[in-house]
């Protein structure tokens, strides 16, 4: 490993360190109340996931990943697979690359939706080029916005080592709504 790609690696797992820091002296891993995010964009949203004041997705506790990015129209997921994430053959079950993808694609899209207005994944495509090993590597997926439009959204993600190498691709399209009220 070049000096380089150690002082990214290093940058990357310092970040994420510095971000599971803060989400464990948050709200910790659950659903927001409605009330929490009435009136919030969902870069907002986002943003106070982040900063550990509304919780977290229990998804991103159980396959062990965090996100530590955001800004509009972009998010970026970090995680390094371990042991508990392969399959029967011993390898990084395609899942964890989906979910962490999705998750990545998804809140981008999320990061674009004014106050009022939600997303769903309509259909998410994957392709994985490399295999990751357990405990080895962070990685990060990094989700971008291709267009968001009244009732569609589309996005791309990758997913990333500190060397730049692709590990998996997506795209995705978002059906967009309007939220109702809550009574």
């Amino acid at each position: 490993m070049t000096d380089k790609h150690a002082a990214i690696r290093q940058s990357w797992l310092d970040t994420e360190a510095a971000v599971r820091e803060r989400l464990a002296q948050g709200v910790g891993p659950g659903v927001a109340k409605p009330e929490q995010l009435a009136g919030r964009s969902g870069l907002e949203m986002m943003l106070a996931m982040l900063a550990g004041e509304l919780p977290y997705p229990p998804i991103a506790q159980t396959l062990d990943f965090a996100l530590v990015e955001v800004e509009p129209g972009k998010a970026i997921f970090q995680g390094t697979p371990r042991r508990g994430h392969l399959n029967p053959l011993g390898t990084v079950h395609g899942g964890w690359y989906a979910t962490l993808l999705d998750s990545a694609v998804g809140c981008a899209v999320h990061t674009m939706m004014p106050p009022g207005r939600g997303y769903t994944t309509a259909e998410l495509g994957v392709n994985i080029v490399r295999a990751a090993h357990p405990d080895r590597e962070p990685l990060r997926a990094i989700g971008q916005v291709l267009h968001v439009g009244k009732q569609l959204a589309t996005a791309e993600g990758r997913i990333v080592d500190a060397h730049g190498k692709l590990y998996a691709h997506a795209t995705t399209t978002c059906l967009v709504f309007e939220v109702p009220p809550r009574a």
